[in-house]
């Protein structure tokens, strides 16, 4: 059997294996308990919730205020901001085997929590139809991070504009561009769009995380093991901290982005 480690992470890991100790520290992270309301709400008998508690605190987790009442510590507090992120890899640790994070800065790995309320959606058709309608849905901006180019959705993205959408958009330099994509923006005019301020582009060496989102709405894409976008499968989501991550991200990259080069983009034969 193994013994609990004297030190070092290896002991903060061992405190939170539990998971009625888990589940302690996320009910502390909403609000003060009292340990017999701790354990009637964890349908836990107040010998198991005593001796998981003793450990919490002596882990420096948990403290007990003024009133008797149990608290988290700041660094409790802090720890529990975490594990949100360690929760969503866990259970999509099956998608993370053949799927990598691309070059997405650590300072957004840690954030990865945000993601854990998504709707994985599945399949080419429901991804590009999802698409659509957050384009269609969208009342002030739309903002993007492509490396592919969906042909058929450049109507509706300047419909939207039309009717006084934001568009901001990066461009990967390597995306492959479909035929017919020079015709059709044309046809909707999206020169005059650009220079009316409503449609701004930049542009990327490569994109390998790819983000489409409004002020309601957003999804993520993450690429393979081989660093290629990955059009089968997408984290969907609407939660503020979701789009508080797209918008970060997206400002991240575009602060270190160039500028559009239509040049560079390469031309289906």
């Amino acid at each position: 059997m193994s013994e609990q480690p004297a030190e070092g992470v290896g002991s903060l890991f061992f405190e939170l294996a539990g998971d009625l100790r888990l589940s302690m520290l996320a009910r502390l992270g909403e609000k003060d308990y009292r340990l017999s309301q701790l354990a009637s709400e964890l349908d836990a008998t107040m010998q198991e919730a005593h001796r998981n508690m003793t450990r919490l605190i002596e882990s420096g987790l948990v403290a007990k205020g003024r009133e008797g009442e149990l608290v988290l510590t700041s660094y409790g507090r802090t720890v529990v901001s975490l594990i949100p992120s360690y929760d969503f890899l866990y259970k999509n640790r099956e998608f993370f085997a053949d799927h990598s994070l691309g070059d997405l800065p650590v300072k957004f790995v840690q954030r990865l929590g945000a993601f854990r309320g998504c709707e994985t959606v599945h399949g080419v058709m429901a991804i590009l139809q999802r698409w659509k309608a957050l384009y269609s849905e969208s009342g002030e901006f739309i903002k993007e991070i492509m490396a592919q180019v969906p042909l058929d959705l450049i109507e509706t993205i300047s419909g939207r504009v039309e009717k006084g959408v934001k568009f901001s958009y990066i461009f990967s330099a390597n995306a492959v561009v479909p035929k017919g994509r020079t015709q059709l923006l044309q046809k909707v005019g999206w020169r005059n769009l650009i220079s009316k301020g409503m449609v701004e582009r930049r542009m990327l060496a490569d994109v390998k995380v790819m983000a489409i989102f409004n002020e309601k709405q957003g999804c993520v894409m993450f690429p393979n093991l081989k660093g290629e976008p990955d059009l089968n499968v997408m984290f969907y989501g609407e939660t503020p901290e979701f789009l508080e991550w797209c918008s970060d991200f997206f400002d991240y990259q575009w602060k270190i982005a160039g500028p559009f080069d239509e040049g560079r983009l390469k031309h289906e034969v």
